[in-house]
């Protein structure tokens, strides 16, 4: 198993430890930095987020099973290290230039959106020369472990698993927490860059000087990073005159200027425009209107705009409070858009609230007469949040009696598409199953008003319209003809009669989130029927009918190890643990924004939790006796197996918990232990199925299981979200997740058993 090479030619063992450490610290740095960056190209939701991740892991895989067989049996593979390294730290600053630059390849006209074709195109394109090269590197990393230690093939790639993961665990706390807060893209490259042509240089040379010489080489890009940030900005918003452009911990936010109306772009989206006074007019005075005398609004979003400005018209509003998640909008609003922001921010009636909207909502003692959702649609699970059921009952119960709740979503003056209908029917029913009076006003934009009880909410013109004139408010583009325009019987009536239930309508519902998956059958026709027709027929499969595919197969393929040995009952088990291991991570985050609020800080915790979790695992396998494997890998198939039904059984468990000091328990104690013990399965489980894939092998190379392993977070990048969990919801994802382990924990468990 070992090469056939003096392991004493390997310089230093420490900074062999440390190579291989920085393979997990560099990726998740580099996947941080180049998946915000095409975040913003693509104006991302789910798909587009599951299509950049496979298109990471495929590539990962790739350099791992394929190019890891290339040149790791020299007698030097301290040099093939340090070539990797010093080529990845010469490609991640290139790829965030070329991310940037691609905009002008696919998008020749300003403001248009990439369909998801293209959005793999760029992915796989982007993604290619550092995934494949960090693959390359793993595979590198395990033989020259191999030679160091004198280690088998099994213990060496299990044992560069294990530095991985700690390095992945330690540079995702330390990319966003500190890196993102006060470094620009290319800066955050060239740091991870010079921590690899340092350790590169000593690798390779192995004198004390070496890294001397590296940071002399790394001094002067680092000047340039500030050149390359404006230069491929330019690039990226070609046709906008660029006036600052700022990553917070929640996202990029850019503003840019065009025929002067500035707008704040969040992520690649754009979050608002001003001056826009229709848009900010409409987004809180209809809604205050509807109340007779409205003293208190709840404003969740969109407030810096204008909107809070327009709300402070109501003579009668006695106190105002506002949400907004991002404190770096509130910054660049004072900065930027200080004609509409600055002067409700000074005014005495109106609080501020920097915190996740749906957080404030459930921890707020307050009652409200108006709560006003002024947010994006629910094409992300993230907004998705404030469109479920949960989410308005839990506004029920902070409105007054006579209080009544609003929200708004994009729409069509006379011709409403199939997929924006099913989307709007949806939250429609979902509003009516909490509330007793709901009302719809049709329009360009579409208005939801949902009362607690029946009689409050104003259903013609005149009435609209004599509570507008007693109020003594001056407004442009919410007033009388505009009221007599949009608020008559014929047209409300047409729209309810199209947002009328059918047989087939679900409820949007936490753990259910069917509304982002009509937001993306939505957003997909935007592009090309086929996107379309695919996610719909997709979802048109039924829950059985995928079951039984699944399963069919799953017991081919399990029938099949016994001809394929024991190597092939390893390789299948880890291909469904990383399967399993993405799809945690998918349940984990929906479910504890769901009960906990968008809270960045604490999702840095639980995602920096679960890898230690994964490095804890695997080092605990690794000092097990290799006599138990096979029944070790038969009992963490099938632990995985039932892990998802277990997690949705806790999730539903901690939905009940209201009190305060049980929610901070559970925010920042619980969730990170449930993510460490999720990352614990996935890191025992390698080492073990490592022992047992190369037991008595040879081919293949050192970094095929991990691409295996790779492989199957893939297939579960591209699946869960943004297909399995918005039709199927979590329960039955989990199901999903119990029939991809089956084959793994039948074959393995025939082997153990026949030991």
């Amino acid at each position: 198993m070992l090469a056939a090479s003096n392991p004493t030619c390997v310089r230093g063992g420490w900074i062999i430890g440390v190579a291989l450490w920085l393979i997990g610290f560099t990726a998740v740095n580099a996947q941080v930095v180049l998946m915000r960056e095409l975040m913003v190209v693509f104006h991302g939701n789910e798909l587009s987020l599951g299509l950049m991740l496979a298109s990471w892991l495929i590539w990962t895989a790739v350099g791992s099973g394929l190019l890891g067989r290339l040149l790791v049996s020299q007698a030097a593979p301290e040099r093939l290290v340090a070539a990797l390294q010093t080529a990845i730290a010469l490609v991640l600053p290139l790829s965030i230039a070329a991310v940037r630059w691609s905009k002008q390849v696919l998008q020749p006209v300003a403001g248009e959106m990439l369909g998801p074709g293209r959005m793999l195109l760029v992915g796989l394109a982007a993604f290619a020369p550092f995934c494949a090269l960090s693959g390359w590197l793993f595979a590198a990393g395990s033989r020259l472990r191999m030679q160091a230690a004198r280690e088998s093939t099994a213990a060496a790639s299990s044992r560069v698993y294990l530095l991985e993961a700690v390095g992945s665990a330690v540079g995702g706390v330390v990319a966003s927490l500190v890196l993102i807060r006060w470094l620009n893209p290319p800066a955050i490259a060239w740091v991870a860059a010079g921590m690899n042509l340092i350790v590169a240089g000593r690798l390779a040379l192995g004198k004390s000087w070496a890294p001397l010489a590296a940071a002399a080489i790394w001094a002067p890009g680092w000047i340039a990073t500030q050149t390359l940030e404006n230069v491929s900005l330019e690039a990226l918003w070609r046709g906008f005159r660029v006036v600052e452009s700022r990553n917070s911990l929640y996202g990029n936010l850019t503003v840019v200027e065009t025929e002067g109306s500035r707008t704040l772009y969040e992520t690649g989206l754009a979050a608002g425009s001003a001056p826009d006074p229709a848009a900010a007019e409409e987004a809180v005075h209809y809604a205050l209107l509807q109340h007779p005398q409205p003293r208190s609004l709840l404003l969740i979003g969109g407030g810096w705009q204008g909107a809070l400005m327009e709300a402070l018209k109501h003579p009668t509003l006695e106190r105002v409070d506002y949400v907004e998640l991002d404190p770096a909008i509130l910054e660049l609003a004072a900065r930027r858009f200080a004609e509409q922001w600055l002067p409700a921010r000074r005014d005495p009636r109106v609080r501020v609230h920097a915190l996740d909207g749906r957080l404030y909502v459930r921890r707020t003692p307050e009652r409200f007469d108006v709560i006003v959702v002024n947010l994006p649609e629910p094409e992300t699970a993230q907004l998705n949040r404030f469109y479920t059921l949960e989410f308005f009952r839990e506004s029920a119960g902070k409105l007054t009696p006579g209080g009544l709740f609003s929200l708004r979503m994009r729409g069509a003056e006379n011709y409403l598409s199939p997929e924006l209908a099913r989307l709007l029917g949806s939250i429609r029913a979902t509003l009516r199953s909490v509330f007793p009076d709901v009302l719809v006003l049709p329009g360009e934009t579409i208005h939801f008003f949902a009362a607690q009880r029946t009689g409050v909410l104003v259903r013609d013109a005149e009435g609209l319209y004599e509570r507008w004139r007693a109020r003594g408010i001056h407004t442009q583009y919410v007033r009388e003809y505009y009221f007599r325009f949009r608020w008559t019987k014929e047209r409300i009536g047409a729209l309810e009669k199209q947002l009328a239930p059918e047989p087939g309508t679900r409820l949007n519902r936490d753990f259910e989130p069917v509304g982002y998956y009509y937001g993306l059958t939505r957003w997909s026709a935007q592009f090309d029927r086929r996107y379309r027709v695919l996610l719909e027929a997709a979802g048109a499969a039924g829950f059985a009918g995928v079951s039984a595919v699944l399963l069919i197969v799953g017991l081919a393929m399990a029938w099949r190890t016994r001809r394929w040995g024991m190597p092939a009952a390893a390789g299948l088990a880890v291909a469904a643990m990383g399967f399993t291991l993405m799809a945690l991570q998918v349940l984990l985050l929906i479910g504890f924004q769901a009960l906990q609020g968008y809270v960045y800080h604490q999702l840095a915790l639980i995602i920096g939790a679960f890898m230690a979790g994964m490095a804890l695992g695997s080092r605990n396998a690794l000092g097990a006796s290799e006599a138990g494997d096979p029944r070790r890998l038969a009992i963490t198939a099938g632990v995985a197996a039932i892990s998802g039904l277990a997690l949705f059984g806790i999730m539903r468990t901690l939905a009940v918990v209201n009190a305060q000091p049980a929610t901070w328990l559970v925010g920042n104690v619980f969730f990170p232990a449930l993510a460490a013990a999720c990352g614990w399965l996935g890191g025992y489980q390698f080492p073990v199925a490592g022992r047992l894939y190369f037991r008595g092998r040879q081919a293949g190379g050192p970094g095929v299981l991990y691409a295996w392993d790779l492989a199957g977070a893939c297939l579960g990048a591209l699946l869960v979200s943004g297909y399995l969990l918005p039709v199927f919801g979590f329960l039955r994802t989990a199901g999903v997740m119990a029939l991809v382990n089956l084959p793994a924990a039948l074959a393995a468990a025939r082997f153990a058993v026949r030991r």
